[in-house]
Protein backbone atom coordinates (compact mmCIF):
# COMPACT_ATOMS: atom_id res chain seq x y z
CA UNK A 1 0.00 0.00 0.00
CA UNK A 2 1.63 3.26 -1.07
CA UNK A 3 1.84 5.91 1.98
CA UNK A 4 -0.36 8.00 0.99
CA UNK A 5 -2.95 5.22 0.87
CA UNK A 6 -2.56 4.69 4.32
CA UNK A 7 -5.23 5.95 7.07
CA UNK A 8 -4.16 8.72 9.25
CA UNK A 9 -4.20 8.64 12.97
CA UNK A 10 -3.61 11.58 15.24
CA UNK A 11 -2.59 10.31 18.32
CA UNK A 12 -3.00 12.99 21.03
CA UNK A 13 -1.93 12.04 25.05
CA UNK A 14 0.06 14.14 27.05
CA UNK A 15 2.07 11.51 28.72
CA UNK A 16 5.35 10.80 26.23
CA UNK A 17 5.63 6.98 27.02
CA UNK A 18 2.11 6.13 26.97
CA UNK A 19 2.33 8.29 23.86
CA UNK A 20 5.25 6.21 22.33
CA UNK A 21 3.81 2.87 23.10
CA UNK A 22 0.16 3.57 20.93
CA UNK A 23 2.54 5.43 18.16
CA UNK A 24 4.86 2.54 17.71
CA UNK A 25 1.47 -0.32 18.02
CA UNK A 26 -0.21 1.99 15.28
CA UNK A 27 2.26 2.15 12.96
CA UNK A 28 2.49 -1.72 13.30
CA UNK A 29 -0.53 -1.54 12.07
CA UNK A 30 0.15 -0.38 9.04
CA UNK A 31 -1.17 3.12 9.67
CA UNK A 32 0.65 6.92 9.35
CA UNK A 33 0.87 8.18 13.11
CA UNK A 34 1.17 12.12 13.31
CA UNK A 35 1.91 12.90 17.56
CA UNK A 36 0.75 15.51 19.98
CA UNK A 37 1.54 16.16 23.41
CA UNK A 38 -1.57 18.46 24.18
CA UNK A 39 -4.64 20.03 22.41
CA UNK A 40 -3.31 23.40 21.33
CA UNK A 41 -0.91 20.95 19.19
CA UNK A 42 -3.52 18.53 18.36
CA UNK A 43 -5.57 21.55 17.20
CA UNK A 44 -2.64 23.05 14.89
CA UNK A 45 -1.47 19.87 13.40
CA UNK A 46 -5.62 18.81 11.98
CA UNK A 47 -4.60 22.07 10.13
CA UNK A 48 -1.79 20.82 8.26
CA UNK A 49 -3.63 17.44 6.88
CA UNK A 50 -7.24 16.14 7.55
CA UNK A 51 -6.70 12.52 10.05
CA UNK A 52 -8.86 9.80 9.37
CA UNK A 53 -9.11 9.40 13.09
CA UNK A 54 -8.47 10.56 15.98
CA UNK A 55 -6.91 9.12 19.63
CA UNK A 56 -7.48 11.75 21.82
CA UNK A 57 -7.21 11.95 25.52
CA UNK A 58 -9.47 13.46 28.15
CA UNK A 59 -7.39 15.13 30.78
CA UNK A 60 -4.63 17.19 28.87
CA UNK A 61 -3.19 20.58 29.39
CA UNK A 62 -3.84 23.88 27.47
CA UNK A 63 -6.62 22.60 25.67
CA UNK A 64 -9.10 19.67 27.40
CA UNK A 65 -9.61 16.59 24.88
CA UNK A 66 -13.39 17.27 25.91
CA UNK A 67 -12.83 21.12 24.12
CA UNK A 68 -10.98 19.69 21.12
CA UNK A 69 -13.34 16.68 20.69
CA UNK A 70 -16.12 19.62 20.88
CA UNK A 71 -14.41 22.09 18.63
CA UNK A 72 -13.91 19.68 15.84
CA UNK A 73 -17.30 18.63 15.62
CA UNK A 74 -18.78 21.67 15.60
CA UNK A 75 -16.35 22.25 12.38
CA UNK A 76 -17.86 21.40 8.99
CA UNK A 77 -14.36 20.21 7.79
CA UNK A 78 -13.66 18.00 10.53
CA UNK A 79 -17.08 17.01 11.73
CA UNK A 80 -17.03 13.54 9.94
CA UNK A 81 -13.83 12.38 11.81
CA UNK A 82 -13.96 9.72 14.00
CA UNK A 83 -12.86 10.51 17.74
CA UNK A 84 -12.04 7.72 19.65
CA UNK A 85 -11.37 8.91 23.35
CA UNK A 86 -9.43 7.86 26.20
CA UNK A 87 -10.00 8.55 29.70
CA UNK A 88 -9.32 7.14 33.30
CA UNK A 89 -13.09 8.92 34.08
CA UNK A 90 -14.75 5.54 34.38
CA UNK A 91 -18.29 6.71 35.98
CA UNK A 92 -21.32 6.51 33.32
CA UNK A 93 -21.66 9.98 33.60
CA UNK A 94 -18.71 10.95 32.01
CA UNK A 95 -19.28 8.28 29.19
CA UNK A 96 -22.33 10.05 28.15
CA UNK A 97 -20.82 13.32 28.40
CA UNK A 98 -18.02 12.44 26.01
CA UNK A 99 -20.21 10.73 23.67
CA UNK A 100 -22.59 14.01 23.54
CA UNK A 101 -19.70 16.18 23.12
CA UNK A 102 -19.37 14.10 20.26
CA UNK A 103 -16.54 11.32 20.54
CA UNK A 104 -17.29 8.44 18.39
CA UNK A 105 -15.93 6.00 21.23
CA UNK A 106 -15.03 5.93 24.63
CA UNK A 107 -11.71 4.09 26.01
CA UNK A 108 -11.66 3.51 29.87
CA UNK A 109 -8.28 3.66 30.99
CA UNK A 110 -5.92 1.56 32.03
CA UNK A 111 -7.05 -0.52 28.79
CA UNK A 112 -5.41 -3.08 26.70
CA UNK A 113 -3.52 -2.24 23.64
CA UNK A 114 -5.05 -5.02 21.66
CA UNK A 115 -8.62 -3.95 22.57
CA UNK A 116 -7.49 -0.18 21.48
CA UNK A 117 -5.87 -1.26 18.32
CA UNK A 118 -9.30 -3.18 17.86
CA UNK A 119 -11.30 -0.05 18.58
CA UNK A 120 -9.23 1.93 15.88
CA UNK A 121 -9.70 -0.88 13.35
CA UNK A 122 -13.62 -0.72 14.10
CA UNK A 123 -13.80 2.96 13.74
CA UNK A 124 -11.73 3.01 10.62
CA UNK A 125 -13.57 0.75 9.08
CA UNK A 126 -16.73 2.59 9.24
CA UNK A 127 -14.76 6.21 8.20
CA UNK A 128 -12.66 4.68 5.45
CA UNK A 129 -13.38 1.15 4.70
CA UNK A 130 -11.58 1.18 1.19
CA UNK A 131 -8.27 1.40 3.48
CA UNK A 132 -8.38 -1.75 5.49
CA UNK A 133 -9.55 -3.86 2.70
CA UNK A 134 -13.56 -3.90 2.71
CA UNK A 135 -15.29 -4.53 -0.81
CA UNK A 136 -17.11 -1.18 -1.78
CA UNK A 137 -19.78 -1.42 -3.82
CA UNK A 138 -22.32 1.61 -5.32
CA UNK A 139 -24.57 0.07 -8.14
CA UNK A 140 -23.44 -2.28 -10.71
CA UNK A 141 -19.73 -0.52 -9.33
CA UNK A 142 -17.62 -2.89 -7.37
CA UNK A 143 -14.04 -1.68 -5.93
CA UNK A 144 -11.81 -4.01 -3.78
CA UNK A 145 -10.04 -2.66 -1.74
CA UNK A 146 -7.35 -5.58 -0.39
CA UNK A 147 -6.56 -6.84 -4.23
CA UNK A 148 -7.05 -3.00 -5.41
CA UNK A 149 -9.34 -4.29 -8.58
CA UNK A 150 -12.07 -1.99 -9.83
CA UNK A 151 -14.99 -3.71 -11.86
CA UNK A 152 -18.08 -2.87 -12.95
CA UNK A 153 -21.24 -5.03 -14.60
CA UNK A 154 -18.14 -7.68 -13.09
CA UNK A 155 -15.93 -6.45 -16.28
CA UNK A 156 -12.79 -5.44 -14.70
CA UNK A 157 -11.58 -2.19 -15.38
CA UNK A 158 -8.11 -0.74 -15.31
CA UNK A 159 -7.11 2.37 -13.22
CA UNK A 160 -4.29 4.03 -12.30
CA UNK A 161 -3.42 4.19 -8.95
CA UNK A 162 -4.49 7.88 -8.53
CA UNK A 163 -7.88 6.93 -9.96
CA UNK A 164 -8.59 4.02 -8.15
CA UNK A 165 -7.76 6.33 -4.77
CA UNK A 166 -10.27 9.02 -6.25
CA UNK A 167 -12.64 6.25 -6.97
CA UNK A 168 -12.44 4.78 -3.82
CA UNK A 169 -12.69 8.48 -1.69
CA UNK A 170 -16.06 9.04 -3.81
CA UNK A 171 -17.15 5.17 -2.93
CA UNK A 172 -16.56 5.50 0.64
CA UNK A 173 -18.68 8.73 0.85
CA UNK A 174 -21.59 8.33 -1.63
CA UNK A 175 -23.50 11.59 -2.73
CA UNK A 176 -20.89 13.98 -0.79
CA UNK A 177 -19.23 16.74 -2.81
CA UNK A 178 -15.81 17.04 -2.21
CA UNK A 179 -13.62 20.45 -3.51
CA UNK A 180 -10.76 20.15 -5.42
CA UNK A 181 -8.90 21.35 -2.20
CA UNK A 182 -10.10 18.19 -0.52
CA UNK A 183 -9.21 15.67 -2.78
CA UNK A 184 -5.94 17.07 -3.28
CA UNK A 185 -5.30 16.57 0.62
CA UNK A 186 -7.16 13.00 0.37
CA UNK A 187 -5.34 11.82 -2.70
CA UNK A 188 -1.91 13.78 -2.63
CA UNK A 189 -1.20 15.31 0.27
CA UNK A 190 -0.48 18.58 1.39
CA UNK A 191 3.36 18.38 1.14
CA UNK A 192 2.92 17.67 -2.18
CA UNK A 193 2.56 21.11 -4.88
CA UNK A 194 -0.25 20.14 -7.34
CA UNK A 195 -2.41 22.40 -8.73
CA UNK A 196 -6.31 21.90 -8.95
CA UNK A 197 -6.54 21.26 -12.15
CA UNK A 198 -4.52 18.48 -11.77
CA UNK A 199 -7.76 16.70 -9.96
CA UNK A 200 -10.14 17.66 -12.92
CA UNK A 201 -7.48 15.66 -15.04
CA UNK A 202 -7.57 12.55 -13.03
CA UNK A 203 -11.15 12.59 -12.81
CA UNK A 204 -11.76 12.90 -16.18
CA UNK A 205 -9.34 10.13 -16.41
CA UNK A 206 -11.57 8.24 -13.48
CA UNK A 207 -14.47 8.91 -15.68
CA UNK A 208 -13.34 7.44 -18.94
CA UNK A 209 -12.43 4.55 -17.51
CA UNK A 210 -15.89 4.03 -15.71
CA UNK A 211 -17.51 4.49 -18.76
CA UNK A 212 -15.09 1.67 -20.85
CA UNK A 213 -17.40 -0.53 -21.41
CA UNK A 214 -20.26 1.18 -21.71
CA UNK A 215 -22.83 2.65 -19.12
CA UNK A 216 -23.82 5.74 -17.63
CA UNK A 217 -21.15 8.16 -15.93
CA UNK A 218 -21.55 8.12 -12.25
CA UNK A 219 -19.64 10.67 -11.19
CA UNK A 220 -21.54 14.47 -10.85
CA UNK A 221 -19.64 17.37 -11.79
CA UNK A 222 -20.96 20.29 -8.88
CA UNK A 223 -19.96 23.91 -10.24
CA UNK A 224 -18.44 25.76 -8.21
CA UNK A 225 -17.91 22.57 -5.44
CA UNK A 226 -16.30 20.37 -6.19
CA UNK A 227 -17.43 16.07 -7.57
CA UNK A 228 -19.37 13.90 -6.56
CA UNK A 229 -20.30 10.23 -6.74
CA UNK A 230 -24.56 9.55 -7.52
Amino acid sequence: MAEIDKPLVLLVEDEAAQREVLAYNLAAEGYRVVQAGDGEEALDLIGDELPDLIVLDWMMPKVSGLEVCRRLKTRPETRAVPILMLSARSEEVDRVRGLETGADDYVIKPYSVAELMARVRANLRRARPASVGVVLEHGDIRLDGETHRVYRADKVLKLGPIEFRLLATFMERPGRVFSREQLLDRIWGRDINVETRTVDVHVGRLRRALCVFGGDDPLRTVRGAGYALG
